[in-house]
């Protein structure tokens, strides 16, 4: 089983990228683990919002065939880490051929998208930049994977 977070756009600056870097290399530690990165669309300022989910939305769904896709979007369910851990044991438990997270653009996913997702989870109901929910969401991997383990990471 692998674990893919597929985001949209590159990272940008420097302190963000190394410190997701931090927790991919020690979720690999666990479990496959990688990022795969859809490119930015280009001349977005030609585009409406609705034109770059849609566009965004076919690469997201290229990327996502045959594999069990979870959308994080503010709509979706919130876990506090422990419960979280468990979803995570059935999500491996149950899914064959992957399990791949999936952060969009920001104007989030279009229809298509959302019809093809098998669920959604949020990391909170405040609003985050789709660049710093990144590595809020792999120090949360990597948590969940501690907690399965028994590991000392996390403190009740």
């Amino acid at each position: 089983m692998k674990l893919t977070l597929l985001v949209v756009g590159k990272t940008v600056g420097t302190e963000l990228p190394k410190m997701i870097d931090t927790y991919v290399q020690r979720l690999k530690h666990y479990i496959p683990f990688d990022i795969q990165v859809i490119p930015d669309l280009k001349n977005t300022k030609n585009l409406s919002e609705s034109q770059q989910k849609q566009q965004e939305g076919e690469a997201i769904l290229r990327a996502v065939e045959g594999c069990y896709v979870v959308l994080l979007d503010e709509h979706g369910k919130e876990y506090r880490s422990l419960t979280f851990a468990g979803q995570l044991q059935s999500w491996l438990n149950t899914s064959t051929r992957g399990l791949t997270f999936v952060i969009g653009g920001p104007y989030g996913f279009s229809q298509e998208v959302y019809q093809r997702a098998n669920t959604m989870i949020s990391l909170s109901q405040m609003t985050f930049s789709h660049q710093m929910i990144r590595l809020l969401f792999v120090e949360q991997l990597y948590r969940a994977m501690t907690i399965l383990r028994g590991e000392p990471y996390h403190h009740e």
